[in-house]
């Protein structure tokens, strides 16, 4: 579903994602883990075409979207819930909702998207603002989900939230996975959340990948070392 070859991002003169290689399947939810400042957000950025790639290539279901703008990567199945949310304050939870809608032509919400979140459909005429930082990132998701995306992508999506609202977000995603042919791109720091939800995780450092393993076959103690140099 998605395949990328030998991605390079630069910030000026100075490169700071190196050659990336990676595929993720249709219904697999990958994890990229690593510290603050290692090239998450980055990789994530220059995925969904923030920012421009200065090498290799992106293919989604085998169609090349590298020199995509933003809004072309959208339509061609790429979703982005980026780390901060980034939800609309002003306008309701449904108006939020709506305003992924515009690419997929969908006249409603889908009644799955209330099923997911049921807190979303009881706030539904609340402002995004006056909703909790948990609730905010149920809501970006929902938002994200109603483009009907082929790959989602969702940066640091457990950043302060509580941990019971991050147990709520791992049973999501890993419902949405059986809802729909979907495949999941996590960055992530919370090995837990990542254990609960990834079916492979990859460790990036520096710009480059450092290690890789399928959940089954992790070593916990290896990952917490990684994330803690």
């Amino acid at each position: 579903m998605l395949d990328v070859a030998n991605l390079k991002v630069s910030y000026g003169q100075s490169e700071v994602i190196h050659g990336l290689n990676f595929t993720a399947k249709k219904n697999e939810t990958l994890a990229v883990m690593g510290r603050n400042g290692m090239g998450k957000t980055t990789l994530f950025k220059s995925l969904i075409g923030v920012l421009p790639l200065s090498g290799g290539s992106i293919h989604i279901d085998g169609t090349d979207i590298s020199k995509c703008e933003s809004y072309q990567r959208v339509e061609n199945g790429v979703a982005y819930v980026p780390q901060g949310r980034m939800i609309f304050p002003n306008l309701t939870v449904q108006e939020n909702i709506e305003t992924g809608m515009g690419v997929s032509k969908l006249k409603a919400i889908p009644d799955d998207i209330y099923a997911l979140f049921p807190v979303l459909h009881e706030m539904r005429h609340r402002k995004g603002g006056n909703l909790s930082g948990g609730q905010q990132q149920q809501l970006a998701i929902a938002r994200a989900l109603v483009t009907n995306p082929k790959v989602l992508l969702l940066d640091e999506p457990t950043e302060g939230i509580q941990p019971s609202i991050i147990k709520d977000i791992a049973n999501v995603l890993n419902e949405i996975k059986k809802m729909r042919d979907i495949t999941i791109i996590v960055s992530e720091q919370v090995l837990s959340f990542t254990m609960a939800v990834a079916d492979r995780i990859i460790v990036i450092d520096k710009g480059n990948f450092i290690h890789e393993d399928l959940r089954d076959d992790v070593d916990t103690d290896k990952i917490k070392g990684y994330l803690s140099v």
